[in-house]
């Protein structure tokens, strides 16, 4: 995944030229989709999170009942699932580190 850091920055400032023209127009209004967009990204993130932990509980719990004798489980069934969840897992570490490196980038940016 590689983002291009002229054309987000292109993107942001149209985007922040478009803010600033409904600002003008309905202050209310665009603080009202401010806080909506945030509780919506929040929300969203914390689904994302919760769902890479069941998934790593489920993945634990076929482990143990494996390990046990659950002669119901094969091992493909379980390597599948723990690969699952460890790709889960390091697909949200590197939403994460994007998602930093584009707050330093923003950070860092001239006002």
């Amino acid at each position: 995944m590689d983002v291009k850091a002229n054309s987000l920055y292109q993107e942001m400032q149209a985007m922040i030229g478009q803010t600033r023209l409904q600002a003008a127009e309905s202050p209310e209004q665009t603080l009202a989709v401010k806080n909506s967009s945030a509780t919506d990204f929040s929300v969203m993130l914390k689904q994302a999170v919760e769902g890479v932990n069941s998934m790593q509980l489920e993945s634990k719990e076929m482990q143990q009942r494996f390990e046990m004798g659950d002669k119901s489980l094969s091992l493909a069934e379980v390597m599948l699932t723990k690969e699952k969840a460890g790709i889960a897992f390091e697909a949200t570490v590197q939403v994460r580190n994007k998602v930093l490196e584009a707050y330093k980038t923003i950070m860092n940016m001239p006002v």
